[in-house]
């Protein structure tokens, strides 16, 4: 089963990249700059996620 974090940091990282792409398309760059900012944090949730994960596994083992 996949680790919170792991699930919230890919849904964060797909926010930003939706933000990120309209910021692009309407010239905002706030929503642009917003949207990268929320893409990093979900991709480093997501490597927390993952590590948790790995941690539990090799417990098990």
């Amino acid at each position: 089963m996949p680790h919170k974090d792991k699930v919230e940091g890919s849904a964060k990282e797909a926010r930003g990249n939706v933000k990120e792409a309209a910021g692009k398309m309407t010239g905002d760059e706030k929503l642009r700059t917003d949207g990268a900012a929320d893409k990093a944090k979900g991709k480093v949730q997501k490597g927390v996620g993952k590590a948790k994960e790995a941690a539990r596994d090799a417990l098990k083992h």
